[in-house]
């Protein structure tokens, strides 16, 4: 069964599977589900990256799901990195969630408050 959705509905989820291979960059401001991989920068409200997932390029997103595996920088509110994830590059994070991961080489810098 196939969904269709028009510009009147609520947002979909953009979704890259699993055997599929992207070159560019996604930009949105709704979730993107990785489960394949993508060579390009990500800017979305929510990213999810499978554990069959891999992103090469920089993300920009609200809330991360680390599953799988990202090489490149992460400026996020909360990063959730689950078990078998991988990353190098730097993590920019406001909070931090991590589940038994061992796979991570990246840099994690905390997130200043802005004030206003």
């Amino acid at each position: 069964m196939l969904a269709f959705t028009n510009a009147d509905e609520k947002k979909s989820p953009t979704i890259i599977g699993a055997g599929c291979k992207l070159k560019g960059n996604i930009d949105t401001d709704h979730t993107v589900q990785i489960h394949g991989t993508v060579h390009g920068n990500i800017v979305a409200e929510t990213l999810i990256i499978g554990r069959g997932g891999h992103v090469i390029g920089d993300i920009t997103t609200n809330t991360l799901f680390l599953h799988g595996a990202l090489n490149g920088d992460a400026n996020v509110k909360v990063a959730n990195v689950f078990s078998n994830a991988t990353m190098t590059g730097t993590l920019y994070y406001k909070t931090l969630n991590i589940t038994g991961n061992t796979g991570l080489e990246c840099k994690l810098e905390k997130r200043k408050e802005s004030k206003k």
